[in-house]
């Protein structure tokens, strides 16, 4: 410990990487080092600019200049915005870092893009909140229990992207909805990976989701960096505790790309529980596209449905099914698409895409 505690206001503003920590009636701090997951003090300066986060409401939240907020330290990669790393002894209090994405992590800022990022912005760490008992508290604490009982065999759809940005939920959604209008009423959706947000997982609830589930709710900011010790676990036990409940079927999505961050791991660990993943890939152009049907043929997987940007005009989604021989639809922006689900095989449902 460095040092130095104090007291905090009960209603202080968090962000949504807290939102599973109840209600605090009095927060006491402590000057000790932060590590992933703590529940921590920041300070945005006096003269700096303000910055909006995601609250643990789900809403957008306005930082201002002079606010203490609480969040929590982790880390952070992307190819298009903010990485951000903790520092291997955790934050120390005094020191600035850095808010790094929506959801309210903060750590050290390795890199950035020139896009505006209405988070991202420098906050002085002031220290652990400590819990009832005096110890600090950490989102662990609060994250669903077990890693699940009996794999109850439904069905896993994945949704897989060749980057950020290229429609992965909106395709989810598309799958989600084709499996209600067949009678599927009870589905579980699971953001396996990535950085996390209350607004991704309730767009899957506003369609009828019946749990919608991300790392928060296993008790971790994120589930970064690529390769970090124990990640194959927390994996397997997420999606151990995704399968046990009562569900027709399980919608997982993964962030990024197939080969990058933690998609390598997640997918080692569904194809060990499932045998017949059905696939659906949002692809940016023909050629991702094809990347990555070669690199998921590598491991043994086969993709059933592509969509996205390679599919934005008539030309590219025919192009996207003749390089790739694999159908493609675009899910976003054909106003005469319909949507039905068909059982095939062993009775897993398979999605099929009709023309109205």
């Amino acid at each position: 410990m460095n040092g130095g505690s104090g007291s905090l206001p009960a209603n202080l503003k968090r962000t949504s990487a807290l939102r599973r920590v109840p209600p605090l009636r009095k927060i006491r701090f402590a000057a000790n080092h932060g590590q992933e997951g703590d529940v921590c003090a920041f300070e945005l300066p006096g003269d700096a600019a303000s910055i909006t986060v995601e609250s643990s409401t789900g809403r957008m939240m306005e930082i201002a200049p002079g606010d203490t907020f609480l969040a929590t330290p982790g880390h952070r990669q992307s190819r298009r915005w903010a990485v951000g790393a903790l520092p291997q002894d955790g934050l120390v209090p005094g020191n600035e870092y850095w808010v790094v994405c929506e959801c309210g992590v903060v750590g050290e800022l390795l890199s950035r893009s020139d896009r505006k990022m209405g988070y991202l912005g420098r906050v002085r760490y002031l220290g652990t909140v400590r819990g009832s008992d005096g110890g600090a508290l950490n989102i662990r604490q609060f994250s669903v229990t077990g890693s699940g009982g009996t794999d109850r065999d439904a069905p896993v759809y994945l949704i897989l992207g060749t980057s950020t940005d290229v429609g992965k939920t909106t395709a989810g959604i598309a799958i989600l909805r084709a499996l209600r209008m067949k009678g599927q009423t009870t589905v579980i959706a699971l953001k396996a990976t990535g950085t996390p947000g209350i607004a991704e997982i309730a767009r899957y609830q506003d369609f009828g989701a019946a749990q919608a589930f991300d790392c928060i709710d296993f008790g971790v900011p994120t589930t970064y960096p690529p390769g970090r010790p124990g990640i194959s676990e927390f994996l397997g036990n997420m999606l151990d505790f995704c399968l046990s409940l009562p569900a027709d079927a399980v919608l997982v999505e993964c962030a990024g790309d197939p080969v990058s961050a933690n998609a390598p791991e997640l997918l080692a660990c569904l194809k060990a529980r499932r045998s017949d993943l059905k696939i659906t890939l949002a692809a940016a152009d023909a050629l991702g596209a094809l990347g990555a049907k070669h690199a998921l043929a590598e491991i043994g997987l086969t993709i059933n449905l592509i969509t996205g940007p390679c599919t934005d005009t008539p030309i590219l989604r025919q192009r996207t099914e003749a390089l790739c021989g694999i159908p493609a639809v675009n899910l976003l922006r054909d106003p005469h698409l319909g949507m039905q689900s068909v059982l095939v095989g062993s009775g897993a449902p398979t999605i099929t895409l009709t023309r109205d």
